[in-house]
C-alpha cells in the first residue's frame, strides 16, 4: 500500500472522520431510492457509503435508527429545496408555472431524493414512531405556498405538490410541465361549473 493511501486511511477513521454518520445516512438514502425501505440493510449501506460495516452499527445501531436519520436528512433538504425555490421567486411570478417547473425538477434532477422521500413518508404510516416527523415535514412543507397565498390554499397546495411529485416519478417519460401548471392553475382557481 502506497504512502498517500495509507494516511488517506488512517484520516478517515473514526473520530478523524466526522463526516462519516453523514454519509451513512446519504448511502441509506441512495439504498432506500433504489430498493426501497424494506431492502435496506446495514451491509448495503456500507457497501454504497464505502465504510466498514462495522461503522454502520456504530453509529445506529439499528435500522429504526438509520430510517429516522435517513427521513430527517431527507425532510430538511425538501423543506430548505422549498423554501429556496420560494425565496428566488419573484413576487410576480406566475405560480402555476413556478410549481410546474418545481414539480418537473424534482422528478428528473432531484429523482433519487424525491422517490426516497415519498418511501420514507410512506413507511411513517406504519411506523407511529415516524408520524410526527412526517406531519412535521407537511407542515413545514406548507409554509413556503402559505406565505404566497393564504393558510387553506397554501396546504392545498402542498398536498399538490406532493402528490404530483409521486405521479411524475411513477413514470418513466418526461413529466409534461404544461399539464403540471394545468393542476395547478385549477387548483388556484377552482373547477369550472
Amino acid at each position: 500500500m502506497s504512502t498517500d493511501r495509507a494516511t488517506t486511511r488512517k484520516r478517515g477513521r473514526g473520530q478523524n472522520d466526522p463526516g462519516r454518520p453523514g454519509r451513512i445516512v446519504r448511502a441509506a438514502i441512495t439504498v432506500i431510492a433504489e430498493h426501497g425501505v424494506e431492502a435496506l440493510t446495514h451491509r448495503k449501506v456500507a457497501e454504497a457509503a464505502d465504510v466498514p460495516l462495522g461503522s454502520t452499527t456504530y453509529y445506529f445501531t439499528g435500522l429504526d435508527q438509520l430510517v429516522r436519520a435517513a427521513m430527517d436528512e431527507v425532510a430538511r433538504r425538501s423543506v430548505a429545496q422549498l423554501r429556496e425555490w420560494e425565496q428566488e421567486l419573484p413576487p410576480d411570478a406566475a405560480l402555476p408555472t413556478a410549481l410546474a417547473d418545481f414539480v418537473v425538477a424534482s422528478a428528473t434532477e432531484q429523482r433519487k431524493y424525491t422517490i426516497a422521500e415519498h418511501n420514507l413518508y410512506t413507511v411513517s404510516l406504519h411506523r407511529p414512531d415516524l408520524r410526527p416527523a412526517a406531519a412535521a415535514w407537511d407542515d413545514a412543507f406548507a409554509e413556503s405556498f402559505i406565505a404566497r397565498t393564504d393558510s387553506v390554499t397554501g396546504r392545498m397546495l402542498g398536498t399538490l405538490t406532493c402528490g404530483l411529485q409521486m405521479q411524475v416519478v411513477l413514470r418513466d417519460e418526461k413529466p409534461d410541465r404544461d399539464k403540471l401548471a394545468a393542476f395547478v392553475h385549477r387548483a388556484l382557481v377552482g373547477s369550472v361549473a
